[in-house]
């Protein structure tokens, strides 16, 4: 058993994961606790072998997604063997990492040294809800533009790899800036607004007005929470969608709620308000936002669909739902243990 050992999962494709930070934490982690992953099959076993030794903690580097699959895989294969989950954490090592803005985790190779030091001193931790959205746990997940521009950056990720001079750039905000500028923005112009209706499936939801308080009445069980004409409906357990951006802003409000969020922006709200809505203060009747806990999103047409960071293919319909059970987490801001 493994019980007093920390397992840490790698995801090999992540942009800041390189041989020297395999090789430093292979000496810092105890011998067969390390774990690099390069394909989702690689994590499943990877996962498998987490629950067959029983580890008290499990830390993942790679990024939202990562985080994802590896919770998943792991409270999955715990359920089915009624076992107690491991309490997660999460390295800085991918791309966006909203959760890192949650928890604490520090950027670049010292900083996560530092997290794993810190982490075998002291160890705080919380409790943190995620979503379950088409059997997957993930802190946020979107239909539609957002998805949209993820698939873009993936694109220009791959592209920007093969250019020598712009490698070290490749994954990170310079993918970013030039797929939403160079091909999601324009794309936007021109591609229609798409059908969309939300429904409430669960507890009664709740449309929030600009200052984050209900307004109207509560929505029932099998009402529609929202039908028209929209670019993207995307929602979230947490305040942040990646790199700082607080695009969830009322995420906080309620434990047994998240944040959902139609979006309706044109490219030219984005451009002229892209500091407010980074910061989350953005107010307009084309954001609406509402608290839910169960819905069902559908769409008259085929859509792209990300779930944790990660492109989830199309769909014209998807379930999210909040989670029943709370997952422990690692959190660097929490006080130390005593």
């Amino acid at each position: 058993m493994h019980r007093d050992r920390v397992a840490v999962v790698i995801n090999g494709n992540a942009k800041d994961v390189t041989r020297e930070l395999v090789d430093v934490l292979d000496q810092i982690i105890a011998s067969g606790d390390l774990f690099v992953s390069r394909s989702l099959e690689e994590g499943r076993e990877i996962a498998r072998e987490i629950v067959a030794r029983g580890y008290q903690t499990v830390l993942t580097g790679g990024g939202d997604g990562t985080f994802s699959q590896m919770v998943t895989a792991v409270v999955r294969g715990c359920e089915e063997q009624e076992l107690p989950c491991p309490r997660f954490g999460l390295l800085r090592l991918g791309t966006g990492n909203a959760l890192a803005w949650v928890l604490g985790a520090q950027k670049h190779h010292r900083g996560v040294v530092a997290d794993l030091g810190r982490l075998r001193r002291e160890g705080g931790h919380r409790d943190l809800r995620l979503l379950e959205v088409e059997g997957t746990l993930a802190p946020f997940a979107g239909v539609g533009v957002d998805a949209l521009a993820l698939r873009h950056f993936n694109e220009v990720r791959d592209i920007v790899a093969k250019v020598p001079v712009l490698r070290r750039f490749g994954r990170g905000r310079f993918s970013y800036f030039v797929a939403i500028a160079g091909r999601t923005l324009p794309e936007v112009l021109v591609r229609s607004h798409a059908h969309m209706r939300v429904i409430n499936e669960g507890a009664d939801a709740y449309r929030l007005g600009p200052n984050g308080q209900p307004e109207g009445d509560p929505i029932r069980r099998g009402e529609t929470l929202f039908e028209g004409l929209a670019r993207a409906v995307t929602f979230s357990s947490i305040p942040y969608w990646g790199f700082g951006s607080r695009i969830f802003p009322f995420a906080d409000d309620r434990e047994d709620r998240f944040n959902l969020r139609v979006v309706n922006l044109e490219s030219a709200d984005v451009a002229l308000h892209i500091r407010e809505i980074w910061k989350g203060t953005y107010r307009t009747p084309r954001l609406i936002d509402f608290l839910v806990d169960d819905v069902r999103i559908e769409s008259d047409e085929i859509l792209p669909v990300q779930i944790g960071g990660d492109a989830a293919g199309t769909s014209r319909s998807i379930r999210a739902r909040l989670y029943p059970e709370p997952i422990a987490v690692v959190d660097f801001y929490a006080p130390p243990r005593v």
